[in-house]
């Protein structure tokens, strides 16, 4: 009798590229398991009665599926060539589009509440899904597919990233005829001009959006609403509107200082750098060679100035987090199946890196530039709702770049309340929670510009779920029509 996979195997990680390698440029640097291992992680997956992978993951991805599909242990069927990468994929695509993008940026929810997780390493589900989905493309499973049947109705999506592309892409599937307005030169919204390239190359996007283009989807780049076209032509062309912008007004900090030179904002750091990369024009110009950078927050964001500024010569990097540090292991705040904030190291980090917890910025002093911030230390109460300064705890800390990564605040609208769109105190699309339309009659709002900034998985589960809004929405149109 062959023993459960979770006792035979220890979880094992794709290996990366040494630091000093990968620091050399901008490309991705984990390499991919062996099938062989590959089968072995996916084993690992105990099949539970109650899925708790499942329900926490926000599209509802079917792990155990397609985990039993990559685990079959018969060594006949894997060499006669039955090896069910295809099954895996089948059941992988039939609840997220993107699956490529997921398995390389999503912070994996459904880790963090795997039932195996109570006592040993969980199951590596977010590799998983990678190695998955790179298979299908390795082996011609990811083609393009026509449409059944062709509508006469016509959708626009404002906005290519993750909520944009899914919403069209689901809505294409169902017949429509879809165009996408980006206001950016290239597809992906904060996929291209966010995420850097060492986590997601672009060419992964290009990818993905030439079998969209060969679907049928039409993409236009370099069109701004409320600049290059009006929300008015836009509701006389298209039978239906959703708004996929986003949320990327970055959250600033008002200090005394804050107009000297080398301060910036986290993304217009990292968006240069990507457009760079692809050798797209810009006119921004921020460097960290030979600086002493310091990085304000202790998010993904932030972790991301880190792996880029090391990769243009930083002489230091520091970062610096209000919060108190992560307990390395669960504790009552954060018991299981809840996400675990525990104290985690990024690959950035481990590329080198200072990290200071409990730390809040006082001032930024310079005379032109900025030289240096000052700090003081800080301590929270129990539940983390207030903190003070602790006294003599005043720090001068050397800095040339000053990076900015504490969140983002709402959308970017290039349109005002004249249009009837109305948005929320927080500056966020104002959208009904069950069918995503907004203030203004067959406008609707989806992703991280209606619900605010958030997680890639949830922008594709939002993009799905208002394409399923917008299909009931003229469906029921053209019943009152024919009526």
């Amino acid at each position: 009798m062959v023993k459960p996979g979770f006792i035979k195997y220890k979880k094992k990680n794709p290996s990366l590229t040494k630091v000093d390698k990968r620091l050399k440029n901008h490309s991705e640097f984990q390499s991919l398991l062996s099938d062989n291992d590959l089968r072995n992680q996916s084993d690992r997956c105990m099949d539970c009665g109650t899925p708790f992978c499942h329900s926490s993951c926000p599209l509802g991805n079917m792990i155990p599926e397609f985990n039993s599909a990559v685990s079959d242990n018969s060594e006949k069927k894997w060499m006669d060539g039955v090896n069910k990468w295809r099954e895996a994929y089948e059941i992988l695509v039939s609840t997220n589009n993107f699956p490529e993008f997921t398995g390389r940026i999503c912070p994996a929810p459904c880790e963090h509440s795997c039932v195996l997780g109570i006592n040993q390493d969980p199951v590596s589900i977010e590799n998983i899904e990678k190695q998955v989905i790179e298979k299908a493309f390795l082996k011609g499973y990811v083609k393009p597919t026509k449409k059944k049947k062709l509508s006469n109705k016509k959708i626009a999506v404002v906005g290519s990233g993750p909520a944009g592309l899914a919403c069209a892409d689901q809505l294409n599937k169902n017949g429509y005829q879809v165009t996408v307005y980006e206001k950016d030169e290239k597809i992906g919204g904060l996929l291209r001009f966010g995420i850097p390239d060492f986590k997601l190359e672009k060419k992964i996007i290009d990818r993905r959006v030439k079998i969209l283009e060969e679907e049928g989807i039409n993409f236009l780049t370099k069109m701004c609403i409320g600049e290059n076209i009006s929300i008015e032509r836009l509701d006389s062309e298209y039978d239906a509107i959703v708004l996929c912008v986003g949320s990327t007004v970055p959250k600033d900090i008002v200090l005394e200082g804050r107009n000297l030179s080398g301060i910036h904002f986290a993304m217009d750091f990292l968006t240069m750098q990507n457009k760079i990369n692809s050798k797209i024009k810009t006119d921004i110009d921020i460097s960290a060679k030979d600086k002493n950078v310091v990085v304000l927050g202790g998010g993904d964001t932030g972790s991301d100035c880190i792996g880029t500024s090391n990769r243009q010569g930083a002489k230091s990097v520091l970062q610096l987090e209000l919060l108190p540090r992560p307990p390395l292991e669960r504790d009552d705040s954060m018991m299981w199946p809840l996400f675990a904030s525990t104290f985690k190291t990024s690959s950035s980090h481990e590329e080198g890196c200072d990290r200071k917890w409990g730390v809040m910025a006082k001032e930024f002093v310079g005379k032109d530039n900025i030289e240096f911030v000052k700090t003081v230390d800080i301590s929270w109460d129990k539940d983390k709702k207030s903190f003070y300064p602790l006294k003599n705890s005043e720090k001068l800390i050397p800095c040339d770049l000053l990076l900015i990564a504490i969140g983002y605040e709402k959308p970017n609208l290039f349109f005002d309340d004249q249009y009837s769109i109305e948005t929320s105190s927080d500056g966020t699309i104002r959208a009904n929670e069950k069918n995503y339309l907004t203030s203004r009659k067959k406008f609707f709002s989806c992703g991280d510009s209606r619900r605010g900034q958030s997680l890639v998985v949830w922008a594709i589960k939002e993009g799905r779920d208002c394409a399923h809004s917008v299909h009931k929405f003229l469906k029921k149109k053209q019943l009152t029509q024919n009526d």
